[in-house]
């Protein structure tokens, strides 16, 4: 079950808000946690138990590291901590990466054992991090334990956030777990912001997703270079509206039972710099990563030397955790090796250049990194990034080019506003000069939003087209 789907809208949604405001305030996290378990078992039925397993053996090791803690045992404290690390990491990389690892001994050593074929459970990287940030967390002493299996069972499959995030760390909502007070003001906001994402996946990322869809499939090596640069725009737009769009809608699920997770994206297409787009990228996910690997490795704090190593590390395991397949590692080898040059060598550079051609930098070396993130085959990802530069030998340009963007001009150009914070700061001057409590404002807020659904729930009952990119991370 996905959010841009007329099941979702038209009946779990809505079953689960009214009998959530229904039940009394103490039962309505089991409510949440029941709803959440049916909503991933509605893809997964199977995988529910595995899930189960994960909040079980999570919660009692997190009591058992608070236990050991409490007595001044830190090394049994630390022992528990294992447990949970090494369950989470083998479990993940049982279900993602065996056939991955069977693949490419087979591969490199000629030999031909059996793959697995198993499955990939929907969200596994998504909750499978949460669940080891909350012991790490415990741990460290940086968040309380939770004593209520229900609780930290709601946290760990809370279904606004399982499939695809953002990674929402427990000591973020813990305290929102036990004193959370629903109110009119943030049901509205999330009811904003859910319309927001669902406008962004279904009414642009879908549509820009096509146009990728049909110039990934001319061939890439074959397209004229203008082609090939049109179409990694496209794609880069369309994982954006995609992933961001299912972000807003994850927080603006979170605002309507009274949680307040942390923003995931910040106008990443805006940055100046590869650094700064990673500050604004999938910001739960590098938050992740610093807190977790980076800083305990060392961080910064350990000499030149020692700082590359962790940033490589960082990188390659990023790349890693975005999917089984080699162009993954190539795509998070990519960018840790732009940051450390970033970082060494062109950063003093980089900061006497006007702001523009420092966007153009960034923007340039983002539209490759999505060309290998899009070609599970390096081979044809480095076809495709050949033709960006006319090694297809077709020219700049041709018919099928033109049509294209008579067809798409329009979607682009919108694309390109939307994707930069200008409509948020008109918004908020006009917000701000008719009065945030105007009647005319609120009813021009109602006309958007109610706009954004009817026109996209008129797109879905037509529509074949209709993934999310990231349910297979």
């Amino acid at each position: 079950m996905v959010f841009s789907s007329l099941l979702f809208l038209f009946r779990f949604l809505p079953a689960v808000l009214l009998l959530y405001y229904m039940a009394p305030r103490k039962v309505r996290n089991v409510i949440l946690l029941l709803f959440s378990l049916f909503f991933y078992a509605w893809g997964e039925p199977k995988y529910v138990l595995l899930m189960l397993c994960s909040i079980t053996v999570d919660f009692f090791v997190g009591k058992k590291v608070d236990w050991c803690k409490k007595r001044g045992r830190q090394a049994s404290a630390r022992e528990w901590l294992m447990v949970s690390l090494i369950y989470n990491i083998s479990v993940l990389c049982f279900f993602k990466y065996l056939d991955f690892l069977i693949g490419s001994v087979n591969g490199i050593f000629g030999t031909a054992i059996p793959l697995t074929g198993i499955p990939l459970p929907i969200g596994i990287s998504f909750f499978t991090f949460q669940t080891m940030s909350y012991t790490i967390d415990v741990y460290l002493g940086v968040t309380e334990v939770q004593t209520s299996w229900i609780k930290y069972g709601t946290y760990v499959s809370m279904f606004p956030q399982l499939i695809a995030g953002p990674i929402v760390q427990y000591k973020t909502i813990a305290q929102q777990m036990e004193t959370r007070r629903e109110n009119l003001s943030d049901f509205s906001e999330g009811v904003h912001r859910f319309m927001i994402g669902f406008g962004k996946k279904v009414l642009l990322a879908n549509n820009i997703g096509v146009l990728w869809d049909t110039i990934s499939a001319m061939g890439a090596g074959t397209l004229p270079a203008a082609t090939a640069w049109l179409g990694a725009a496209a794609y880069a737009f369309q994982i954006y509206f995609d992933f961001s769009g299912y972000s807003d809608m994850a927080i603006g699920l979170g605002k309507m039972f009274g949680f307040h997770f942390l923003e995931n994206f910040n106008y990443p297409y805006i940055s100046t710099s590869i650094t700064e787009f990673w500050r604004r990228w999938h910001i739960s996910l590098s938050s992740w990563f610093r807190e977790y690997v980076y800083i305990p490795l060392g961080g910064n704090r350990k000499g030149t030397a020692k700082q590359i190593r962790n940033i490589a590390i960082v990188w390659m395991l990023t790349g890693i955790w975005h999917g089984a397949s080699w162009n993954f590692v190539l795509w998070g080898v990519y960018y840790g090796m732009l940051l450390i040059v970033e970082k060494f060598v062109l950063k003093d550079i980089l900061k006497k250049l006007p702001a523009i051609f420092r966007h153009i930098y960034a923007l340039f070396f983002v539209l490759i990194g999505w060309v290998i993130f899009a070609f599970d085959k390096i081979s044809l990802g480095v076809q495709y990034i050949g033709s960006m530069f006319g090694g297809a030998g077709v020219g700049l340009v041709d018919n099928t080019t033109i049509y294209l963007l008579y067809n798409y001009g329009v979607l682009l150009v919108i694309l390109i506003l939307a994707s930069t914070d200008l409509p948020k700061r008109l918004a908020a001057a006009v917000s701000r000069k008719m009065g945030a409590d105007s009647w005319i404002l609120t009813m021009v807020r109602m006309v958007f939003y109610a706009g954004i659904f009817f026109l996209g729930v008129a797109y879905l009952v037509d529509a074949t087209y209709n993934p999310f990119l990231y349910f297979r991370f």
